[in-house]
């Protein structure tokens, strides 16, 4: 055939005819998750491989070091984008992995915040699976390292095994590489990672999970009961990740599972008929693996001690997105990110895909709509897509429905965006790399290194097309800002010496919106219990019959003052509260100048001044704090205090700031025991 196409005759071109409609066939026959003729990866010798993996490795490990270049040029022991916000709970849960082990303590469980009742850490983002790991990191260089460690850990990792899955379609290095950059440094990871959100930034597993369904449903090379009990281990892996995540996999699994099988009953039910039997047992199998491994967790999640009734995120149930947000390219730094992380840079849009992408992927279906894979993840990437639209987005949107059921009102929408952006790169790697394979027609008599090299060109400028717009997004939030974690005086000196375990009411407190006091109990070593906490558990709804007390308190930290008016109705919800809780003492530190309110709170004067009065004592000054000792609510009353005199006692403090117990000596002198 080869030479009558050479001639150029009408048998030629009926014979090259022939051919292409021959290919063109065996194509139609390929499953959604089988690699066409030209991309099926070949036997690799190990050494090779190696080298590829670790030189992909490397890459992205030095992009994710730039991207935190702020922290490793600097204190990376001390240094994270803030003290505050979220980032210091997550730094208190990297630490009680550490202390909890060392000290025999349970790692599921603990008093040491929200004393007495305590905290189930499988109810909220402790990500277990990564605090217990790193253990040796955060005893030899504490939670704020760990919490580095991991974050600079995070994109790499998931960008490589999103390179591993991507070598399963295909061959041309290139393509699996932007594909994993893509995934494991989207706009979503990227904005977790501010955030210090390490659930929704650790995304190694899902990847994983899809290579194992893609060996399990379609290929079937290996044994489905390997395959299925690996499957099942990664599960078990991610619930220590992320809970919401586990549920978000099992959903698409689901609609992975909707749409091979309709496929396969269109036609194709000798294919539905020849897998079905080695998919099933692989999923049972899986299945009753991670069930069993995980039943008694989930069970400790669901109803443990301290659990967390439905729905955890009450506050953020608008968390999804809108069809905008997948192509806008603004960068946005809007209030709500920043009372959450109490991040002040440049944020991208977290469900930004890009136009470039799309239109590249789009472009791609149409000149090779027979290949089924592309229909396949188009599919799973548009219904999950679909599932993180926020309830506010006009037309049906399910979550409308879905968020109102058991277990799916504990996950926020927008962590659909994980599979939707995985759908999305496994793609756009497939479309780069049949570019990159394709052959320009025999009559255009081209050489054939000149038609791959103009393959090669033609697949280089698309993947351009397809990241620019993206990179135009988050170039001007790169590298992210970095600051000192501030660890007051007394926290650093006093605290982990303390002769006795004390239990701590910190102002500003962790559950008034200023959660640094989380991070000051993480690097004092957890040398203390601390009344309340943050985080999902931290709010007014969830404080139980200490409402009163806790909204007073609250109104210390990011609330303007005046909602703590020092009333005695107020004053003895307060101290019904500190009783409530086991507090011994009360500490409001004085911290470094040049710190933002989202690590500060309000200036310490007016607090002082409040708890002087509710406590009914003037408080000593030590270590660069005020400091109650010994509090007992069935003591001496709180004094009764004539209006407006917190507010002129905090303002007799503020103009003479070196005389620290002045404060507290204004209110003791105005005010009268009843």
């Amino acid at each position: 055939m080869d030479e009558a196409a050479a001639d150029g005759s009408p048998e030629a071109g009926a014979a090259v005819a022939l051919e292409e409609r021959r290919l063109d066939q065996a194509e139609a026959v390929e499953g959604p998750a089988s690699g066409p003729r030209h991309a099926r990866p070949g036997a690799r010798r190990p050494g090779r491989t190696l080298l590829v993996y670790g030189g992909v490795g490397l890459s992205y490990l030095a992009l994710a070091v730039g991207v935190w270049w702020h922290v490793w040029s600097s204190h990376p022991t001390s240094t994270f984008t803030c003290g505050c916000g979220d980032p210091a709970l997550f730094m208190w849960f990297l630490e009680w992995p550490a202390y909890a082990l060392t000290h025999g303590h349970s790692p599921l469980y603990s008093t040491a915040l929200f004393h007495p009742g305590g905290i189930n850490l499988l109810s909220n983002t402790s990500v277990l699976g990564i605090g217990i790991p790193l253990i040796p990191v955060t005893l030899l260089f504490g939670p704020v390292a760990t919490l580095n460690v991991a974050s600079t850990l995070a994109p790499a990792l998931s960008a490589l095994a999103c390179f591993w899955v991507l070598r399963r379609w295909v061959t041309w290095t290139p393509a699996a590489w932007l594909g994993g950059l893509l995934y494991g440094f989207s706009p979503f990871v990227l904005t977790s990672l501010v955030a210090g959100h390490l659930m929704t930034a650790m995304l190694v597993i899902p990847p994983l999970f899809l290579g194992c369904l893609d060996e399990l449903l379609i290929r079937q090379h290996h044994r489905p009961l390997r395959v299925g009990l690996v499957a099942g281990l990664l599960m078990v892996v991610e619930f220590f990740l992320s809970t919401e995540l586990v549920v978000v996999m099992g959903l698409a699994l689901l609609v992975a599972l909707v749409v091979l099988v309709a496929y396969a009953l269109v036609g194709h039910r000798a294919e539905l008929a020849a897998r079905a039997p080695g998919a099933v047992r692989g999923l049972v199998a899986g299945g009753l693996l991670a069930g069993v491994l995980l039943a008694y967790p989930t069970w400790f999640a669901l109803a443990g001690p301290a659990h967390l009734s439905s729905p955890i995120w009450p506050y953020v149930r608008l968390g999804g997105y809108t069809l905008h947000a997948f192509v806008a390219t603004a960068v946005v730094s809007n209030n709500s990110f920043l009372e959450i992380s109490g991040y002040f840079g440049p944020v991208g849009q977290a469900a930004l895909i890009g136009w470039g992408a799309l239109a590249v992927i789009v472009g791609g279906m149409v000149v090779w709509r027979r290949d089924r894979r592309l229909w396949f993840f188009a599919a799973v990437g548009l219904l999950t897509a679909w599932l993180s639209l926020t309830v506010l987005e006009a037309g049906p949107v399910p979550w409308k429905v879905l968020w109102r059921l058991p277990v799916l009102s504990d996950v926020i929408e927008q962590r659909f965006t994980v599979v939707t952006d995985l759908a999305a790169v496994v793609l756009l790697a497939i479309v780069l790399d049949r570019v990159r394979a394709a052959r320009l027609p025999r009559r255009l008599r081209l050489a054939p290194r000149l038609s791959s090299a103009l393959s090669a060109a033609a697949a280089v400028v698309l993947a351009a097309v397809a990241v620019v717009p993206v990179l135009v997004d988050v170039a001007p939030t790169v590298p992210f800002n970095a600051e000192t974690v501030v660890q007051p005086t007394w926290f650093a000196e006093v605290a982990p010496h303390l002769s006795e375990r004390q239990v701590l009411l910190v102002s500003p407190p962790p559950f008034s919106g200023v959660q640094s006091a989380l991070a000051w109990q993480a690097l004092a070593s957890m040398s203390f219990d601390q009344a309340g906490g943050g985080g999902p558990q931290g709010t007014l709804a969830r404080a139980g019959h200490q409402q009163a007390g806790f909204a007073a308190l609250s109104s210390l930290g990011l609330i303007p003052t005046p909602e703590a008016t020092g009333s005695p109705a107020q004053f003895a919800a307060v101290r019904r509260a500190l009783d409530a809780w086991g507090v011994t003492m009360v500490v409001v530190p004085v911290l470094p100048p040049g710190y933002r309110v989202f690590v500060t709170g309000n200036p310490p004067q007016y607090p002082v001044a409040y708890l002087t009065a509710a406590l009914g004592r003037p408080p000593r000054f030590e270590a660069d704090a005020w400091v109650w000792s010994d509090v007992d609510a069935s003591a001496a009353p709180p004094y009764v205090v004539p209006p407006g005199t917190l507010g002129r006692c905090a303002a007799l403090a503020t103009r003479h700031p070196a005389r620290r117990l002045l404060g507290p000596a204004c209110v003791v002198q105005a005010g009268t025991s009843p």
